[in-house]
């Protein structure tokens, strides 16, 4: 069982707790972050925790801590367990209020540790199908503890045989994932969605990767131009680079993981052990 930091204080996971009153518990009120070690140590933390912050700031959510100070709080954390890789999911609540809806002055901070997951290696060897849902985000820019659409979208997923649910808006442009960021290649080309979404983290790093080695395009995707791409990956911080062989009951490209999908896999592969590597000296 894990260490957690909640509201101040270390407590095991089975010892964590929130107030009923708090409006994470009420109201759904509240943002969160998620990421992982390599090496043990955390990936892109600083980015996260800004990112953390920017979300609590979208939606009107004090946020007393300041980057520093939460940055230690994660390392202090992570050093009182003892996983050789971690998921680290940090969230500020919205605190109590005095009249169950107002936020108040004092939200709570939770560090919670977590062993890494792994997912089914035939994943990222023959590739997975997801689905598409006419559904948009409130805020796409928070990171919102607010996953109702997520969780029907998911569900609807599962339901399909398929691991990820696509949002698609009014114009039938293709957003994101429910936790992950969309990426299509064609004629050698990458793209991916950048307006009216959440900034993936590893999106930012295959990003900066592979901007040397691929024409890179950030722009909308319409669903029509979705199921014509030679190849698709989604990315997110717990699934990393995850090859998509099938939208709803289309076939992607030759209905396997495509080439540059594998090579961007490699890169993002390398990256991440000479990150570990890299903290690790510092």
């Amino acid at each position: 069982m894990g260490i957690y930091y909640i509201d101040g204080t270390f407590v095991s996971a089975s010892e964590a707790v929130l107030p009923v009153s708090d409006l994470a518990v009420l109201r759904g009120y509240g943002v969160f972050d998620f990421m992982r070690t390599y090496g043990g140590r955390p990936f892109q933390l600083k980015a996260h925790v800004k990112r953390l912050r920017n979300s609590a700031h979208l939606i009107g959510l004090s946020c007393p801590w300041s980057l520093q100070e939460i940055r230690d709080i994660v390392e202090e954390t992570l050093r009182r367990n003892d996983y050789s890789e971690s998921n680290i999911r940090l969230l500020i609540t919205g605190g109590d209020s005095d009249d169950s809806i107002t936020p108040g002055t004092q939200p709570r901070l939770l560090v919670m540790i977590s062993e890494v997951k792994t997912f089914p290696v035939h994943w990222y060897t023959a590739g997975v199908k997801i689905i598409t849902k006419d559904i948009t985000r409130f805020i796409p820019g928070a990171k919102s503890i607010d996953y109702i659409r997520a969780i029907l979208a998911l569900d609807d997923a599962k339901a399909q045989h398929a691991v990820e649910s696509l949002y698609v808006d009014s114009h039938d442009n293709i957003l994101e994932g429910t936790t992950s960021n969309l990426f299509v290649v064609s004629d050698g080309n990458v793209v991916t969605p950048a307006e009216n979404i959440l900034p993936g983290i590893t999106r930012d790093v295959v990003l900066e990767i592979t901007t040397s080695s691929f024409k890179i395009a950030l722009r909308s995707v319409t669903k029509k131009e979705l199921f014509r791409a030679d190849e698709v990956f989604v990315t997110s911080s717990n699934k990393e680079i995850l090859p998509v062989i099938q939208v709803d009951d289309q076939q992607i490209g030759n209905g396997k993981p495509g080439k540059v999908t594998v090579q961007i896999m490699d890169m993002f592969k390398a990256y991440t052990q000479e990150y570990a590597k890299r903290i690790a000296a510092e």
